[in-house]
C-alpha cells in the first residue's frame, strides 16, 4: 500500500479514492491542492483536518499545494450547506484572502531546497479577467445540467431536505468553476490530485470529468471523513455555537488549549490520530496508558499540547498550561500575581467583577472588601461565617479575617481574585 494512502487510514483519515490515486502515488512525486474560501479573516479549527492532510502529503515526499478560492469565494460552495451564503465586498474578500495565506504559511514548508516545497495560489488570479461568455463557450459546453444536477449537493436543495426551496444559478455553478480550478492548475502546473472533505466529492470529481473532457487527460481525487465527536455532534464549535479560530486574536491560545483538553475519552482517542503527528507506535501506547489511569486525563493533555503547540507555538502553549495549572489549584499565589491582564482575563472570561478606588483596595480589611466594598458577598456577618469556615481565598490563598490587602497582592498591578469554596469566583479591579 502507498505510504501517504497507508497514514491516511490507519489514522482514520480516508473516505474515498477515485481509480488509479494509489497508482499515481506511488509512480512520481505527485502535486496536489486543497481549497479553502476566505468566508472569514481566519480559518477554525473545522479546517484543521485539511491542512493536516496537506501536510502529510508533503512529509511523504510529494508537493502540497493550498488554494484560496478568492474566487470561489464570492459565489458560496452549496456543498453541506441549507441556505444561500451572504456574498462578500470584493474588498473584504481580498482582505480575507490575504489573511488566509497568512495564516497557511505557518503550517506548510514554503522554503527550503526540495522540490515538494509547498505552494500558495489564489484563483482570482486566471479568473479575474475571464468573461462570462468565454466561460460558458469553453468551459461550460463540457458538463451537462443532468451531470451536474446528479451531485448531492444540488440534489438536496431541490429536493427540500434541506428546508430551502432550491438555489440560486450563482450557487449552481460553484462546482464548474472549483472543476475549472482543477482543469486550471492542471494544465498549467502539471497538478493531478485534488483532496478534501468528503462533503465535496461531486465537486472534484466535477473536476476530473471536466480534465478527461476538455484535456483529454487523466486526474484523481481523495478524500476524507468529515469529523463529528463521538456522540455524533458537531465538531469544532462551543456549547454557545461560537467558532474556535486558529487566529489567537479570535480565540485565545489557552481557550484553545482547554478545547482540546475537555476531550471526553473517546475523542481524545481519535482526536489524537487526527490532529497530532506523534506516529503510530507512541499513539498506541498513550492510549493503553490512558486505559489503565483514564483518570490522570494523560491522552487529553498530550493532544492539548501537540496541538496548541503546532498551531500556536511552545511559548503559548506554556503559558496555556500555566493558566490551566493556575484555575485548577495546581500552583502557587505567585504564578498568579505574576500573570498579565490579558491571560488573566482570558483565565476567568465571564467572572463578575467590580471596579473600585485602588485607595480602597490596598489596605483594607478583607471582611469589608469581601462585603461592603465589593458585594461579592450580601454581608459583612456573612463574610465573617465564611472566613470563619475557611472558604474564603484570596489570589487562590486561603484567608482569615486578620487579613489585609497589600500592594503586592494585585494582579498585573490592578486585580484581585476572590473566591469562595472551589467555583464562586469574584474579581476587584483597583482603578
Amino acid at each position: 500500500m502507498n505510504a501517504f494512502i497507508e497514514e491516511l487510514k490507519w489514522r482514520g483519515l480516508f473516505s474515498d479514492m477515485t481509480p488509479g490515486t494509489e497508482e499515481q502515488l506511488d509512480k512520481e512525486m505527485t502535486k496536489a491542492y486543497i481549497g479553502f474560501d476566505p468566508t472569514a479573516d481566519s480559518l477554525h479549527i473545522g479546517s484543521l483536518i485539511q491542512i493536516k492532510i496537506l501536510a502529510h502529503f508533503q512529509q511523504h515526499g510529494h508537493q502540497p499545494i493550498a488554494l484560496v478560492g478568492g474566487a470561489t469565494g464570492m459565489i458560496g460552495d452549496p456543498s453541506g450547506k441549507s441556505a444561500e451564503r451572504n456574498l462578500l465586498s470584493e474588498e473584504t474578500l481580498l482582505y480575507y484572502v490575504d489573511c488566509l495565506k497568512n495564516q497557511l504559511s505557518r503550517f506548510l514548508e514554503f522554503d527550503g531546497e526540495g522540490d515538494n516545497k509547498a505552494i500558495l495560489v489564489n484563483n482570482y488570479d486566471w479568473m479575474k479577467n475571464f468573461t462570462f461568455l468565454d466561460f460558458a463557450k469553453n468551459i461550460g459546453k463540457h458538463i451537462t445540467v443532468n451531470y451536474m444536477m446528479a451531485k448531492d449537493s444540488v440534489k438536496k436543495r431541490f429536493s427540500g431536505d434541506s428546508g430551502v426551496d432550491g438555489m440560486s444559478f450563482t450557487e449552481f455553478t460553484y462546482q464548474l468553476l472549483q472543476g475549472y480550478d482543477y482543469l486550471h492548475l492542471y494544465q498549467n502546473d502539471g497538478v493531478k490530485l485534488q483532496m478534501g472533505g468528503s462533503d465535496q466529492w461531486g465537486n472534484i470529481t466535477t473536476g476530473t470529468e471536466l480534465i478527461r473532457r476538455k484535456a483529454q487527460g487523466e486526474a484523481y481525487a481523495l478524500t476524507v471523513p468529515l469529523i463529528t465527536k463521538a456522540d455524533g455532534s458537531k465538531f469544532g464549535k462551543s456549547e454557545s455555537g461560537e467558532n474556535y479560530w486558529l487566529d489567537a486574536k479570535k480565540t485565545s491560545p489557552y481557550k484553545f488549549y482547554q478545547f482540546w483538553l475537555n476531550a471526553t475519552d473517546d475523542d481524545a482517542e481519535r482526536f489524537i490520530k487526527f490532529y497530532t503527528f506523534l506516529p503510530k507506535e507512541e499513539i498506541e501506547a498513550l492510549i493503553e496508558e490512558h486505559k489503565t489511569a483514564a483518570h490522570e486525563r494523560k491522552l487529553q493533555k498530550k493532544l492539548a499540547e501537540e496541538v496548541t503547540v503546532w498551531v500556536h507555538g511552545q511559548a503559548e502553549y506554556e503559558k496555556a498550561l500555566k493558566a490551566s495549572q493556575i484555575l485548577f489549584g495546581q500552583s502557587t499565589a505567585e504564578d498568579l500575581v505574576s500573570l498579565d491582564e490579558e491571560l488573566f482575563l482570558q483565565i476567568f472570561d465571564g467572572v463578575p467583577q467590580k471596579e473600585i478606588s485602588k485607595s480602597e483596595v490596598v489596605g483594607s480589611n478583607i471582611v469589608d472588601l469581601i462585603s461592603e466594598k465589593s458585594g461579592f458577598l450580601k454581608s459583612k456577618g456573612e463574610a465573617k461565617r465564611e472566613l470563619a469556615g475557611n472558604s474564603i481565598s484570596v489570589n487562590k490563598t486561603k484567608v482569615s479575617e486578620d487579613y489585609s490587602v497589600s500592594e503586592s497582592d494585585l494582579i498585573d498591578g490592578k486585580f484581585l481574585l476572590l473566591q469562595k469554596g472551589k467555583k464562586n469566583y469574584f474579581i476587584v479591579k483597583a482603578i
